[in-house]
């Protein structure tokens, strides 16, 4: 059963998925250009107020961004105990050095994780699966042999969970299931593989049959319009990096990557 946390916002929703990709890659691309926490905290607080400002719950932000958060935090104590060791050494242990260089470090790798995930975690909120396929077909014009092959591959990702639960029952019924758990788990891996094999020959082949890969007469059922809403998404992905760089060129701390 569904919760609040799973329905798309009005305004995020009705947003092109090809744009909500593209801002986060502008995003991204401009935030891997320094490593300092200057422009990191900058561009997250942006971003922050720009999906506020497309209505997202901030409930939903932070269930969303959680396992983000952890996994930048476990990045960012890594960072802290084994990263470029310089200034004050306070603990040092074997091959444990925490430093104030590694602690800068850290915290600009947290924030930089963090700024650099969270567009690309909450700007797909509600988005389907079939209409990010609609829009990299209508609007960038790739190739529909490999949009709708990956689609489809998506698609079938649900059903492995099943099948494998299925395949154990098999099994345990045949009495396979009654040898050791590790060449039980590794018989039963390879009776998925061959399954998965043959049921996307199978699909291959019907969509094959159905003109899916048709080109470059090809239709498509549903459009996938790009209008002003997202060319104004990824302009606000552009003044997001360009204030987070001028803020952390204006502070001082800018440190681009190619001089490290």
């Amino acid at each position: 059963m569904s919760t609040a946390v799973d329905v798309a916002p009005g305004r995020l929703a009705t947003v092109n998925p090809v744009a909500k990709l593209a801002a986060a890659l502008v995003i991204a691309v401009g935030l891997v250009l320094s490593v300092d926490w200057v422009s990191a905290l900058t561009a997250l607080i942006l971003e922050v107020v720009l999906l506020l400002a497309l209505r997202v719950p901030l409930r939903t932000m932070i269930v969303r961004s959680s396992m983000v958060a952890l996994a930048a935090a476990l990045t960012a104590v890594t960072i802290l105990l084994y990263g470029e060791s310089s200034g004050v050494v306070h603990w040092h242990f074997l091959l444990v050095n925490v430093s104030d260089g590694s602690i800068a470090l850290a915290v600009a790798t947290f924030l930089r994780v963090l700024a650099i995930a969270l567009p690309s975690v909450l700007l797909f909120i509600g988005t389907e699966p079939t209409e990010l396929a609609d829009g990299l077909g209508q609007v960038l014009r790739l190739p529909a042999r490999f949009v709708l092959g990956a689609l489809a591959g998506v698609r079938l990702v649900g059903l492995l969970a099943q099948d494998w639960r299925y395949l154990g029952y098999a099994r345990r019924a045949r009495g396979v299931a009654d040898q050791d758990r590790v060449r039980r788990a590794a018989g039963q891996a390879f009776a998925l593989l061959v399954s998965a094999i043959r049921r996307g020959s199978t699909l291959a082949t019907a969509m094959e049959a159905r003109g899916f890969g048709a080109h470059p007469t090809r239709t498509w059922a549903r459009p996938s319009p790009f209008g002003r809403r997202e060319a104004a998404l990824i302009a606000a992905a552009f003044v997001i990096v360009a204030v987070a760089i001028a803020t952390s060129v204006g502070t001082g701390h800018w440190n681009f990557i190619a001089t490290r």
